[in-house]
């Protein structure tokens, strides 16, 4: 577990109406490398397209929600062994080479030595992510055996529980929309349509179900990125019509073991039957860790780079001036007067 923090209290401490902004990012460094131009360089050549665009993000973000708090949440493991026990093609199609057990491993590998497929280019903008964030003083959150998305629900869990504020979370993954909690003041602003607001009302009108029945869906549906091949012969439809006549997945096989026949789409009773035992791993790699053994994770937003000097070198190495200069203008537009 690696925990990079801002000293402060734990989550849930510090008092009210603090909004926390919980990044996806890898999510986000993959969509800036695919999305920004690759002839975006630094001074000796080396891509930074990825950098520039995911503190360009950042920077906006910062400045339409005004957060108080904010955390990097990173992959410790892309492909973690306990989903992989339950469900051995989930993310299968990502994976690059072995990587063998003894070789130290890598930003984007797993605990078991299992690299992710990520461009050169991209991988070799990691550690100056890394190290320009540690330069802001933004805070970086990881576990050793979770994913980032585990992290994030961790984070949110905590901060919702002690009714801190609202939490918004920054991703192009639609995994997440899961955490979507009108209650808990649980948002997804979704980097795939320039960080639209996901709430319940958008989760509900884009799928047609319950608000909060995204995971349930993704089961049900199955999710090809994620090497999840769902229920045969149950696609989007079959599925939002069980979850909006049910209200869960656990409700509707709660009714198909009592025998209950009505409100099951034709047949979907006897491919229900004949997925139990898909749905009982499905259900497990599908929804996120709630609980992740994480340490005291601050997050206060600075106002200020921690590190100028530092930064001062990354941003001439690099050539940052206009990314780093757009982030520091943006925490010091926030910062509490």
């Amino acid at each position: 577990m690696t925990i990079v923090e801002v000293p402060m209290g734990e989550f849930g401490v510090s008092g009210g109406g603090e909004r926390l902004l919980l990044a996806d990012t890898p999510s986000l460094y993959f969509r800036a490398f695919h999305g920004v131009p690759r002839s975006v360089r630094a001074p000796d050549g080396t891509a930074v397209n990825a950098v520039r665009g995911l503190l360009d993000v950042l920077a906006r973000q910062i400045v339409e929600l005004r957060p108080r708090r904010l955390v990097c949440c990173f992959d410790a493991d892309w492909r973690p062994a306990f989903r992989v026990a339950l469900i051995a093609s989930y993310k299968a199609h990502r994976v690059a080479d072995p990587v063998p057990a003894p070789v130290a491993v890598s930003p984007v590998a797993d605990a078991g030595g299992v690299a992710e497929e990520v461009p050169d280019e991209l991988e070799a903008q990691l550690p100056v992510i890394d190290a320009v964030l540690a330069a802001f003083g933004i805070a970086r959150a990881e576990a050793a055996g979770f994913e980032a998305d585990d992290v994030i629900a961790t984070l949110a869990t905590r901060h919702s529980v002690g009714r801190v504020g609202p939490v918004d979370i920054l991703t192009g993954d639609r995994d997440l929309f899961q955490l979507v909690c009108d209650d808990a003041g649980v948002a997804v602003r979704y980097a795939v349509e320039k960080f639209a607001l996901v709430d319940e009302a958008s989760v509900s009108a884009r799928y047609g179900i319950p608000g909060r029945a995204y995971a349930d869906f993704a089961v049900l549906r199955g999710d090809p990125s994620d090497g999840l091949p769902g229920v045969a012969g149950i696609g989007a439809k079959t599925a939002a019509a069980l979850l909006v006549r049910f209200g869960s997945l656990s409700a509707a096989l709660a009714a198909l073991d009592a025998g209950v026949v009505e409100g099951f789409p034709a047949r979907a009773a006897a491919r229900l039957h004949a997925a139990r035992d898909y749905l009982a791993a499905a259900v497990g790699v599908v929804a996120v860790v709630r609980d992740v053994p994480l340490g005291a994770v601050s997050g206060v937003l600075p106002a200020a780079p921690v590190d100028p000097v530092g930064l001062a070198e990354l941003t001439a190495r690099y050539g940052l001036a206009g990314s780093v200069g757009r982030l520091t203008a943006a925490l010091a537009a926030v910062a509490p007067a």
